[in-house]
């Protein structure tokens, strides 16, 4: 339930074309004596007079909701037994009742999640088995997945659905189905914050300074895309562990090819398991991926033709169908990972590039630069000083990812201090006598880094 942002009492009767006296009076009396008590904590004082409102008037204000919400949290952790009992499932009524009279305040979706959520921490005290749990969030994703964006919910879906796997209720095929099901709404959710930090990045390039709100939410996407992407995707990654290894997915993948074949989505999801799991090499691999491409060419089939082949064309294809910037930049990004990991690293480094032009908000590529130069330092400098002196220039860089990246500032931070301990030191450049001197740093770097003053 949508609890976010708390409401103030004057405006709890904002919108409302009937007058006061129109209004109940005993229900007004009580809305007011149970918002103040719940704007001070007091829940059990509120539970009365919320409890009349909630009967008598159940349209009468959406507060009897929002706040209901946490007067009935209060109950259910302060109580056990069956009382307890009786208020996870009044919780569970609420939950309905919010969307019954305020439908344009509430998604379907989001209620549905709230009450597995629900019922999947008292899972215990309801006696729910793991496959009631699974089917409460599958209705809500069935019904209306573009509002299932609960973070946790989305986890404990997906973990649901490994769990009846082990216990032998689902098969492989259905629980990496669920992965890709629930991958795909937190990658749509991801790319939307990202699309919203590239609109900050863009100002702040620029030399604009951000509002203390624009700051706000720009905190607040990078959490968001930082909770998704390092605790649900890793934390799924590390439940599915093992189960999804090339020793399983190949078997499994030759067995329902044929049953499959004309299937596009079944393809694409095969093939983009087999590659992330390391499984390219196997010659199932190249035969998803041509049939995809016979069916549906598209930027990903390209990528991995290229990749396959080292033929030029195909990676020309790959930026030539893919057309949304985030995707296209991801693309760059994993393209310039596979060069950096076969040392091709100016070729890495370009790739890098077009990839922040088309999402300046992830650092990660600034970081992988960085990283590139350090392990070029005793190849790209004409004397020890000068080939310590790269550096530097790694320092900088690093520090460019926390600049654009508030979720990689921590890290950012310690490389750049990692790399500025392997620098020349102070007595160096006093020996040296260098301070404020430009150093042209050759082979694939070709950059120059100016030597601090002392």
């Amino acid at each position: 339930m949508k609890t976010r942002i708390t409401i103030l009492l004057a405006a709890l009767f904002v919108g409302f074309n009937i007058s006061f006296a129109q209004q109940d009076e005993e229900c007004m009396n009580n809305l007011s004596i149970f918002d103040s008590y719940v704007k001070t904590k007091k829940y059990d004082d509120a539970y009365q007079p919320w409890s009349i409102v909630r009967n008598k008037c159940p349209k009468f204000n959406r507060a009897i909701y929002v706040h209901g919400e946490k007067i009935l949290n209060h109950k259910i952790e302060n109580s056990t037994g069956s009382e307890q009992v009786a208020y996870i499932n009044d919780l569970m009524l609420l939950y309905d009742q919010s969307i019954e009279n305020f439908p344009s305040k509430y998604d379907l979706g989001e209620i549905l999640v709230d009450k597995a959520n629900l019922a999947y921490k008292y899972r215990k005290e309801l006696n729910k088995t793991d496959q009631q749990l699974y089917d409460m969030f599958n209705t809500a994703y069935v019904k209306d997945a573009k509002n299932f964006t609960s973070a946790k919910g989305l986890y404990t879906y997906f973990s649901l659905a490994v769990d009846l796997f082990d216990a032998g209720k689902k098969p492989a095929q259905e629980m990496f189905d669920k992965y890709d099901d629930v991958n795909e709404i937190i990658e749509n959710l991801i790319a939307g914050y990202t699309t919203k930090l590239n609109k900050y990045a863009a100002k702040e390039e620029a030399g604009e300074t951000l509002t203390k709100k624009e700051e706000r939410y720009k905190s607040s996407y990078e959490s968001n895309i930082e909770a998704f992407e390092e605790q649900i995707l890793g934390s799924m990654d590390k439940k599915l562990g093992d189960r999804a290894n090339c020793d399983v997915l190949v078997p499994l993948y030759e067995k329902n090819y044929e049953d499959n074949k004309n299937d596009g989505v079944w393809l694409q999801r095969a093939m983009n398991r087999m590659y992330a799991k390391g499984c390219k090499e196997d010659p199932l691999f190249l035969k998803l991926v041509q049939q995809k491409n016979s069916l549906e060419p598209s930027a990903d089939t390209s990528y991995y033709l290229y990749l396959l082949t080292g033929e030029q064309k195909y990676f020309d294809q790959t930026l030539e169908l893919e057309v949304d910037p985030l995707k296209k930049a991801k693309l760059y990004k994993k393209l310039a990972n596979e060069l950096k990991s076969k040392g091709s690293y100016g070729k890495a480094r370009q790739y890098y590039m077009e990839s922040m032009k088309l999402n300046p908000s992830d650092g990660s590529p600034h970081l992988s630069i960085a990283s590139m130069y350090a392990k070029s330092a005793n190849n790209c400098g004409d004397s020890n000083f000068n080939k310590r002196a790269v550096f530097w220039l790694a320092a900088l860089e690093a520090e460019k990812a926390g600049r654009v990246d508030g979720r990689l500032r921590s890290a950012a931070a310690k490389s750049a201090e990692s790399y500025r301990a392997s620098a020349p030191s102070k007595s160096d450049i006093f020996t040296e006598g260098n301070a404020g001197q430009t150093i042209k740093i050759g082979c694939w770097i070709g950059r120059s880094v100016t030597v601090p003053n002392i």
